[in-house]
């Protein structure tokens, strides 16, 4: 039998129809080249989670397109200029080969049980928190052009129409999830005049789903006045979720409203600033926000300051501009005091 050395190469070789979703930072999809490029190691895995490439490989086999999609979750190791470490990912292709039989040239759906009873005990596999399951199985219906959840109609109704009929407790976050990945242009504008008024029982988890996706500018005023309100009433967990749903926006406006949280020493908690670093690092690319972000990480006693640089430094876009502000401090400056610190 004709070996495979990469998953690449194994959809390649089955044919399968595949989609492939990051499932680190964001539940957000990627292209193939992407997994082709990494496990050459022509580049490195754009957002690391945890010291890990984090992703779900969704593929069906065959020619029965209306079949539910297969779902790998798989945690590929990374050393610390975020590569692929081939070790494992070798040792699952093997198990994958040996549990086929045959050539992976002719796999089909018969072989599908086969294939995911593979994950049931695969030390690469996890199992990611509910709210990235919904909006992973949002985003392959979606893709697979396959229906939306029961549950989607009754966010729908509750969500973008105002329905008096439907009780707040009744949605679900499947739903909810279905909701978000499907929204246009029109929905949105419906839904930023729904926040203002929502429950904030159903206000976290609408926000848990927006982390996860490229906010609506429509959403960013009223998000940003329901954190303002929290904030005022010490409600640090909807703070924190508006903070990470706004990360999920290339509006301007979400990093000048992380400037005026900066420059409010009382505003900044490890919590805080923990949600900006997961969420909204792409906002901390900036020249003068990014140092001004690790200096209040630096001040703060209960902030993980070496986690939290470690893992922004593995992000190829921010490693170099961490590491020059580090290394740029002065040995007074709270960043110079920490430094210090960490080399006693």
């Amino acid at each position: 039998m004709q070996s495979i050395t990469t998953l690449s190469e194994f959809f390649q070789r089955t044919g399968a129809d595949v989609r492939l979703f990051d499932m680190g930072r964001r539940v957000a999809p990627f292209e193939f080249s992407r997994l082709t490029e990494f496990e050459a190691g022509s580049a490195p895995w754009p957002l690391p989670w945890n010291g890990q490439a984090r992703m779900a490989c969704a593929f069906r086999l065959g020619s029965d397109i209306a079949s539910e999609p297969l779902i790998w979750f798989l945690a590929l190791p990374l050393d610390e200029q975020g590569m692929l470490v081939p070790g494992p990912r070798d040792a699952f292709l093997e198990r994958l080969i040996e549990t086929l039989g045959r050539t992976v040239d002719s796999v089909g759906r018969d072989e599908a049980p086969h294939i995911d009873n593979l994950m049931r005990d695969n030390p690469l596999a996890f199992t990611p928190e509910l709210t990235q399951q919904a909006m992973l199985h949002a985003q392959a219906a979606r893709d697979f052009a396959q229906s939306t959840s029961k549950h989607h109609a009754l966010a729908d109704a509750y969500l973008l129409d105002a329905d008096a009929s439907v009780n707040w407790q009744m949605l679900g976050l499947q739903g909810i999830a279905d909701l978000i990945v499907r929204l246009d242009s029109t929905q949105e504008a419906r839904l930023a005049e729904r926040i203002p008024a929502l429950p904030v029982e159903v206000l976290k988890p609408l926000c848990y789903c927006m982390e996860h996706c490229d906010l609506a500018s429509a959403c960013v005023p009223p998000l940003r006045e329901r954190a303002e309100q929290a904030a005022r009433s010490g409600d640090l967990d909807t703070l924190c979720a508006v903070i990470r749903a706004l990360g999920g926006s290339r509006d301007s406006r979400v990093g000048a409203w992380y400037d005026t949280l900066l420059d409010d020493p009382a505003a900044c908690g490890p919590d805080v600033l923990a949600a900006m670093a997961a969420r909204g690092w792409t906002h901390l690319e900036d020249a003068q926000r990014l140092p001004t972000f690790l200096n209040r990480l630096a001040e703060n006693p209960q902030a993980n300051f070496t986690a939290l640089v470690r893992d922004l430094a593995l992000v190829p876009r921010l490693r170099l501009p961490v590491l020059m502000t580090l290394r740029q401090a002065n040995a007074d400056s709270p960043i110079g005091q920490r430094l210090a610190e960490l080399d006693r």
